[in-house]
């Protein structure tokens, strides 16, 4: 993977831009009973160890109720957030007993690291869940129970492909969702920029090909619904997503917003890209960002049928006000996405609101964290998928001190 800087800094040390994803699952076995009434309500926390000798909280499981031999749901968590990008660096764990004062209970403790958590099922996945006042009280104390790692993959770089979903509407208009203010930026901008510095830490050049649709281009108004943002449209690749915002908004000075609102055209281009190289060695992610309007809802779904059998994900982020239920449907999350007769083999679209991140003034976002963990939520698990559906296995992590270069192809 290439590495680059990060303006992130945790303890004053620099955090790692490591584009690896670990999706792992823990259960526990005969731990202390905590509970007077019952027996334990068990949960996890995870902490990155920092160069000051310091530790930082970076993950924390479900309480799992009334349990001595829990199994926790399996989560996801940037490789980064777990050691930095070190394989090697300690992460401790601590199990507490969940208490609905907030004064959890103390069960014990142990430590691992991320090499030790990537290795296939071995004794090393089995620690010792210990109590250090225990055992300098009691002689006879062996642990309190013994935590096991039950699944570790490690999902790699994701191939971001940009999409851009822009609907009628004068953006001089301060009632268009595409208002060019002086003052702020509008809800496309946004929402683009939160998502966008969310997902692009998984692309290891940085280099976005963002296309728009439902617009007339000039110099003849020809309609289009893939048009590259930079208007180049042999190389429609932004540097980073600040070159996306730029691209966008000098498309909106350059354009004429026009419907109808197509989604499959762009769905379709990046299917393309992704049917090239399905050996697992990339992944594609299209982000849109919309209204909610959409004028093809047959041929969308015809195009996220046919996408699903391809190496590719695509998350729809919904700015402004109005009601998402087309939206909803290809997320597919209660009824699996079809098309004329034919299922779709995975569920490959997330939806994620953007109004329920943001303030009421809708001016600033309450919570990157939760908006980056709704934007995530459903990618690993899919990406994961399509490696299961056609065998390909996980890569082993690389030895300390290698550097990998992916070879990416563009749009």
């Amino acid at each position: 993977m290439k590495l680059g800087v990060s303006t992130k800094r945790c303890k004053n040390e620099l955090l790692s831009l490591s584009q690896d994803i670990a999706t792992m699952q823990f259960c526990a076995n005969k731990l202390d009973k905590k509970d007077f009434f019952g027996k334990s309500d068990p949960f996890l926390v995870f902490y990155r160890s920092n160069e000051d000798g310091t530790f930082t909280i970076c993950h924390k499981t479900e309480v799992i109720k009334n349990n001595l031999n829990p199994v926790w749901q399996p989560f996801t968590i940037p490789v980064r957030a777990l050691c930095n990008g070190d394989y090697d660096r300690t992460v401790k764990v601590d199990v507490y007993d969940w208490d609905r004062d907030g004064s959890h209970d103390f069960i014990g403790e142990f430590t691992t690291s991320y090499r030790e958590l990537s290795r296939g099922q071995s004794q090393f996945n089995v620690y010792e869940v210990l109590n250090p006042k225990k055992k300098g009280k009691k002689k006879k104390y062996v642990n309190s129970g013994t935590v096991r790692r039950v699944e570790c993959v490690c999902v790699l770089q994701y191939l971001l492909g940009g999409g851009g979903c822009f609907f009628p509407g004068n953006p001089s208009q301060p009632t268009s969702l595409h208002y060019m203010s002086p003052y702020q930026m509008n809800a496309y901008a946004m929402a683009l920029k939160a998502v966008g510095e969310i997902i692009q830490d998984y692309d290891s050049d940085k280099l976005f090909p963002a296309y728009g649709f439902g617009a007339k281009l000039p110099p003849d108004g020809k309609i289009s619904h893939a048009f590259p943002l930079n208007s180049n449209t042999e190389n429609p690749n932004c540097v980073g997503i600040e070159g996306v915002l730029e691209a966008y908004f000098q498309s909106l000075r350059t354009v004429q917003l026009y419907g109808p609102t197509n989604f499959a055209p762009v769905i379709n281009q990046v299917a393309r890209c992704a049917a090239e190289i399905t050996d697992g060695s990339q992944y594609f992610v299209l982000l849109m960002i919309t209204d909610g309007v959409i004028s093809d809802m047959a041929q969308t779904k015809e195009a996220v049928v046919n996408a699903a059998a391809l190496p590719m994900s695509i998350i729809i982020v919904g700015v402004g006000p109005a009601e998402f239920d087309a939206m909803e449907e290809l997320d597919g999350d209660e009824v699996r996405v079809s098309s004329r007769g034919r299922l779709a083999e995975r569920d490959i679209v997330q939806f994620v609101p953007f109004r329920d991140y943001i303030d009421r003034s809708g001016n600033q976002v309450l919570s990157m964290a939760r908006l980056a963990k709704d934007v995530l939520a459903e990618i690993p698990d899919q990406l994961l998928s399509f490696m299961k559906s056609r065998g390909i296995e996980p890569q082993p992590p690389l030895p300390p001190g290698t550097l990998h270069f992916n070879n990416i192809r563009r749009c």
